[in-house]
């Protein structure tokens, strides 16, 4: 980090930018600029603005995202934008557009995509390439980007809007947080009083077991890495939501927002409440369907590529479970630097009122994590009045800093036995800010057993792919806490759901429909006011009987569902359908990698997954892991290529989040915040996307006192250049 500081201040005492750059102009309307002052001169940035539209029908929604990008200067610039899409988007189409040219992009393997954009780049092409790292981060890099002549990109994706806490919940991330990159080990089941954490290790590799690649650098971050103004009206939203029955609730707790149509209105379009909005949180919209809850419905598409069917399935009215079986709660608690402040106290907060709701006859464990992982006691304790006085006090006493060692963490939960006559539940509280997401999920599928596993994400752009997905290894459920919003009333709530009643066992017979390819391969346990979709192939036609089968406080419930099956072509209407199934078919596989192949469903080789993902990817034109999305222009834009420099967008910080989530011990540069028609600055220096913990006190002091003589440095420099005659 340091010396990436060192190459920031390098870079603002050595930028030179011509004085004919604030006469030239730049297309102000499309994209405005963003100014810094450096050296007491202006630096300008290239700039960016993301427009989203979702169409939303019942569950499903179709969602279009158009970015421009815009270069103010008066340099050739290769552009690369890191941002996220919801984990379970089936992104399917894009195209380009350089002024009056407008591109269809192929959709190529990652490596064939990766070497024609190159090609483009070396030629003086206008070009645009679209990479998956990680389910939910994705990178835009546009090559050739001219100065006056902006390049819109645009993404298309569909994706299912699931039924929560009884509200329908349609999550678009716009902002990727910090990801901290533990150093590497050998042995992620070893107990932890074995784990020297400071100590440097090789790479962990686990023969027959994928891991997921190096996650790309983090971008600079304004007023942060990077100075310059704040872009306040980088994103603009507009959702239109329509149903064949009323839509009663519409609200969102994450942005303000306007809405049309009134609580009996079938459709109703749902905007920013100020238009536009920085990008530093995620957006979430709630809306409820009236009428009488539909506890399974059946959508199915038929092409000359056969059919398709998406079914999804809501728990029935769950009676309260009566059953005083003593249970064993382990707390598991992020105290890493990225916690500090609000989300540190929505965790306190939660922990009291969880606390409170245990049981006389629970047991409960309170781990912390960041460098390393402690725990209030050495085994599990009873709940009785002392202990828990005792545990309030250890949680109140915790503070945030430091590393995410969440394997640390994870391996003392699991390194002793469950209680004799006890069921286990594990209680995970983060805002999921690691890039190791595959040697976590891998641990915690080799030791869950019989353990629940609750997830609760703390932060307004929480990692919702990891926290998600160890949910759903734990058979539990996700659900996050944004500590900047009523975080303290959201808390409360979620320390209550421990509670949860649970629908388990879920299984369909499906009686004379020949299907195929269902997916997920094992149905995830329903919680009430939660629901599912459940996706796969199938042959009939006509009328058919299928029965849901489940099971709730050990009482069997039986649901029978007649569905109709298309003969013929069913149109574009229902073209989503095999989209959001490949994309849930790639989900499955991309799980499976995660395990070894004895344990894997399929019993596939990591070679025959790789090949299985690519092939869905290219037949439905989805990005993967392995599939990537290229739109190269017929004309050449830049007549010098090699003149083009490197450059990233520059993200804000997540909102809620401090520096210490970055690596960084305070905010450097001044900051102003600005309202008019900008965009957000691109940089080609940044700080390490995969960094380490943050630094220790000792090393924070000699960091400062590096930085203090390179500014002061600085400023000799200046009154030197002062005093000097012109």
């Amino acid at each position: 980090m340091l010396s990436k500081w060192i190459a920031v201040l390098v870079s603002l005492g050595t930028l030179a930018w011509p004085a004919a750059l604030a006469a030239a102009g730049t297309p102000t309307e499309i994209a405005g600029e963003i100014r810094s002052e450096v050296d007491g001169r202006t630096v300008r940035f290239p700039s960016l603005k993301t427009d989203i539209t979702a169409d939303v029908q019942g569950d499903l929604a179709a969602v279009t995202v158009v970015q421009t990008f815009v270069n103010p200067t008066l340099t050739p610039l290769n552009a690369t934008y890191l941002f996220p899409l919801n984990e379970e988007a089936a992104v399917h189409a894009m195209q380009m557009q350089i002024g009056d040219e407008i591109v269809a992009a192929r959709i190529e393997r990652k490596e064939a995509a990766r070497q024609t954009f190159e090609t483009a780049q070396r030629k003086g092409n206008a070009a645009a390439l679209l990479e998956q790292h990680r389910p939910n981060m994705f990178t835009q890099s546009v090559a050739n980007l001219m100065p006056g002549m902006p390049i819109i990109v645009t993404l298309k994706y569909v994706q299912t809007v699931p039924r929560v806490d009884g509200a329908y919940q349609l999550k678009i991330p716009l902002v990727v947080g910090p990801r901290y990159e533990p150093r590497p080990r050998t042995n992620v089941v070893a107990a932890t009083e074995t784990q020297q954490i400071d100590a440097p290790r090789p790479p962990a590799e686990t023969a027959g077991v994928w891991s997921f690649g190096p996650i790309p650098s983090y971008p600079p971050v304004n007023g942060l890495t990077a100075p310059g103004e704040i872009d306040e009206d980088r994103v603009a939203l507009r959702i239109n939501l329509a149903a064949g029955v009323a839509i009663p609730q519409v609200s969102s707790a994450t942005h303000g927002i306007s809405s049309t149509g009134d609580a009996n209105a079938t459709s109703r379009t749902v905007t920013l409440a100020r238009g536009r909005t920085i990008d530093n949180r995620d957006f979430v919209l709630l809306y409820t369907l009236a009428g009488k809850t539909v506890q399974a419905g059946m959508l199915a598409h038929r092409d000359s590529n056969g059919g398709t069917f998406s079914l999804m399935l809501e728990p029935p009215q769950i009676i309260a479970d009566s059953d005083i079986t003593p249970r064993e709660i382990v707390f598991l608690l992020d105290t890493s630097g990225s916690m500090h402040g609000a989300p540190i106290d929505a965790s306190k907060l939660f922990m009291k009122h969880a606390l409170e709701a245990l049981r006389p006859s629970d047991y409960f464990r309170i781990i912390r994590f960041s460098n390393n992982a402690t725990e209030l006691a050495t085994s599990a304790i009873p709940a009785n009045p002392d202990n828990l006085r005792r545990g309030l006090s250890y949680v109140n006493s915790l503070t945030a800093d430091g590393g995410t060692e969440v394997v640390a963490g994870l391996t003392k939960a699991f390194d002793m036995p469950v209680i004799t006559g006890a069921r286990r539940i594990l209680v995970f509280l983060s805002d999921g800010y690691v890039g190791n997401e595959a040697e976590i999920l891998r641990l915690v599928a080799a030791n869950i057993g019989q353990t629940r596993t609750y997830v609760f994400g703390i932060g307004s752009a929480v990692n919702h792919y990891l926290l998600n997905e160890m949910a759903r290894v734990g058979r539990g459920f996700a659900r996050v806490v944004d500590p900047t919003e009523k975080g303290g009333d959201a808390a409360i709530a979620f320390a209550r759901k421990l509670e949860a009643t649970v629908m388990t066992d879920v299984t369909i017979d499906w009686g004379d429909v020949k299907v195929s390819e269902v997916t997920p391969a094992t149905i995830p346990d329903l919680f009430a006011g939660d629901s599912i979709r459940v996706q796969g192939r199938f042959s009939a036609s006509g009328s058919h009987t299928i029965r849901v089968t489940g099971k709730i406080n050990g009482r069997t419930a039986t649901l029978p569902l007649v569905v109709e099956l298309p003969a013929g072509p069913t149109g574009a209407t229902t073209g989503a359908i095999p989209l959001v199934w490949a994309r849930s078919q790639i989900a499955d596989s991309m799980r499976e990698l995660i395990v070894p192949v004895h344990l894997r469903h399929s019993r596939q080789s990591n070679a025959q997954i790789e090949h299985r993902v690519t092939d869905l990817g290219l037949a439905h034109s989805l990005a993967t892991q392995w599939t990537s999305f290229v739109a190269v222009s017929q004309q050449i834009v830049n007549a010098e290529p090699a003149s083009a420099r490197d450059s990233q967008v520059n993200l804000p910080m997540v909102h809620g989040v401090g520096p210490g989530a970055y690596g960084v011990p305070r905010p450097q540069p001044a900051v102003r915040h600005v309202s008019a028609p900008r965009h957000s600055p691109t940089r080609t220096t940044g700080i390490g996307f995969g960094g380490t913990a943050a630094p220790e006190p000792e090393a924070l002091g000699g960091l400062a006192a590096v930085l203090l003589m390179l500014v002061g440095a600085l400023l000799r420099r200046r009154q030197l250049a002062s005093a000097s005659p012109h």
